[in-house]
């Protein structure tokens, strides 16, 4: 076979794998999510129940803020 033949024939391949590429790329494109279409997407999931208000747990709060305070390095 000829090099210019199977130039050409590298060439056909190549230009037929990159158009398959393109064609089955999928990016997400950029949208802004709204509450007028509502019914596409949900905020909160469907389990959720906001009836009763929740009270922070101090025990807690004062625990994270003790192991914060134990990653800082001491200098």
């Amino acid at each position: 076979m000829k090099l210019e033949i199977a130039r050409g024939l590298f060439l056909v391949g190549a230009l037929a794998v990159a158009s398959l590429a393109v064609a089955a790329w999928e990016q997400p494109r950029t949208q802004v999510l709204s509450a007028a279409n509502g019914d596409a997407h949900c905020a909160l999931p469907r389990v959720a129940k906001a009836a009763v208000a929740s009270q922070p747990d101090h025990d807690l709060l004062l625990f994270m803020f003790g192991m914060s305070q134990g990653l800082r390095p001491q200098s």
